[in-house]
């Protein structure tokens, strides 16, 4: 049946690949193509909008036959509420669970044993919420039955699943590098597949946006709980990353982790997944990227024929809320039997200011490479760290400036935090020699040319930037890097890295029993 069913979809996609463009509303014309300059790069851009409110951005790149195709939506873990976070995360694993069409030889015969397993969610879902407190009654053997039944429909249901069929089918037209990533502010997908392939990626994600099936869900809740424990609740340093952020921000939606909750994980249902899916995964809430070896009437004539046509979405009207002003320095420990380690935040400027761009400067002095001041004071002159970072941590509802070590032998993370503090301080004072900010500014730009050299680098980059700021040319912030001066340095310096601006997390070890 698995064979068969590769055929016959292989078939289906072939049948679509040939049959006319569907009736459409016509998208908005496509305006010449925006040459974005600077010193040294030409980058051809074309736009274009399609009537459901869908952005396409499109860069020819002729030399060689392939294209990276890229879709982000504008919507991760900040766009959730209490009792669904983690939703975003999660939902990026059901997206390749296949659509009506995918993933399955026999849709309506495994429709009605997802409504018996929703059946029997919902009531295990009610049965642990009365365990969650001494006078509901719930009954824990009733629990482990209802998850035994579950598990038997699932089983039922394998007979009518194909798995990996997306993945297969890609792989067997040239696909490469299928993936996805989730975090607070977007979610994307993407893969590079021959420039001649480029209609079955239209047609395959069309389809996993207009049709998707959330098979398995319950099954791959509980791989997300099991990533959730080895990755944050069995690792030292996801914990006490989870403990800062929590502890960082108090009113942003931040303060809850991208992975979720693990109550809200154990009571997530399938129509709460599919409800938010239908809010926020529409093409109006959604910008994709061509890169490579196509034109923008190419890749126009597919959108249409196969985008066009999904409804948008009624997007919720949401008022930022800003993070509160806080009140003093605040400081968490977490016990977790492993080495110390400590890490500061502090809350950065709004995003895009100018600031923000200072910022990522200050972060390459203090932590780039051998060179740098942490790695030269703490690691290598003074012997206090294994190692020691800092980076900044953009963020569209909220930044933060984060600095943290690791101490080595017997020193402590109360050495640490007071040689950090140092070092920031010294920044207040002491302006940066000309030499070492060129150094720094020279590493980020280089760093941002590497990340164009491939198609999905910059697919990546011009993708990010129409999500987050609305329009794709701030994708290259160079001359904002360029335009720093130690003089700026210490302005943010004095203004960001205060006690009161701070928040300190520190894992130390429990005590043992007795003391």
């Amino acid at each position: 049946m698995r064979s068969l069913s590769r055929i016959a979809l292989s078939l289906l996609v072939a049948a679509a690949l040939r049959a006319p463009a569907m009736a459409a509303p016509a998208s908005t014309p496509a305006p010449a193509p925006a040459v974005a300059k600077s010193s040294d790069i030409a980058l051809p851009v074309e736009e274009f909008t399609l009537a459901n409110g869908m952005k396409f951005i499109v860069v020819g790149r002729h030399d060689v036959p392939t294209v990276a195709a890229y879709i982000q939506y504008r919507v991760g873990s900040a766009s959730e509420r209490p009792g669904i976070t983690g939703g975003s995360h999660l939902l990026e694993h059901m997206m390749f669970k296949g659509t009506e069409r995918t993933g399955t030889w026999n849709h309506a015969a495994e429709q009605p044993i997802m409504k018996q397993i929703d059946a029997l969610a919902a009531e295990m879902i009610a049965e642990q919420a009365k365990l969650a407190t001494a006078y509901g009654g719930g009954d824990p053997k009733r629990v482990a039955a209802l998850k035994d039944q579950i598990k038997s429909l699932q089983g039922e249901q394998k007979k009518y699943m194909l798995s990996e069929e997306l993945w297969g089918t890609y792989l067997r037209n040239g696909g490469v590098g299928l993936n996805a990533s989730t975090w607070e502010d977007g979610t994307n997908y993407y893969l590079n597949l021959p420039a001649n392939r480029l209609e079955v990626w239209a047609y395959l994600e069309s389809d996993r946006m207009a049709n998707p099936v959330f098979r398995e869900f319950y099954t791959e809740r509980d791989v997300v709980m099991e990533e959730r424990r080895m990755s944050v609740d069995n690792d030292p340093g996801g914990k006490l990353f989870e403990a800062l952020e929590i502890t960082e921000f108090s009113s942003l939606p931040y303060h809850w982790p991208v992975i979720g909750w693990p109550s809200d994980l154990e009571s997530m249902r399938r129509e709460d997944m599919e409800a938010y899916f239908k809010t926020f995964y529409a093409p109006n809430n959604a910008v994709a990227v061509v890169v490579g070896d196509v034109t923008v009437d190419q890749v126009k004539a597919l959108a249409e024929k196969y985008f066009a046509s999904i409804p948008s979405s009624t997007l919720p009207v949401t008022v930022p809320t800003r993070e509160a002003e806080p009140p003093g320095q605040r400081r968490v420990a977490v016990e977790y039997d492993a080495q110390p380690q400590m890490i500061m935040a502090f809350h950065g400027p709004r995003f895009g200011d100018e600031d923000e761009f200072a910022l990522d400067v200050v972060a390459e002095i203090l932590s780039r490479g051998l060179t740098s001041r942490l790695y030269g004071e703490l690691v290598d002159k003074r012997g206090l760290a294994a190692s020691a970072y800092a980076f900044n941590y953009t963020r569209r509802l909220g930044n933060s400036f984060v600095v943290g070590a690791t101490p080595r032998g017997k020193h402590t993370a109360a050495e640490l935090e007071k040689a950090l503090w140092e070092q920031l301080d010294l920044l207040k004072t002491k302006p940066v020699q000309a030499w070492e900010l060129q150094k720094v500014v020279n590493g980020l730009e280089a760093d941002f040319i590497r990340g164009l050299a491939s198609n999905m680098g910059l697919a990546n980059r011009l993708g990010n930037a129409e999500a987050l700021s609305g329009t794709w040319r701030t994708y290259d912030q160079r001359d904002r890097w360029r335009a720093v001066t130690p003089t700026k340095i210490m302005q943010v310096a004095r203004q960001y890295f205060t006690r009161k601006n701070s928040t300190v997390a520190t894992l130390i070890k429990p005590q043992k029993a007795g003391r």
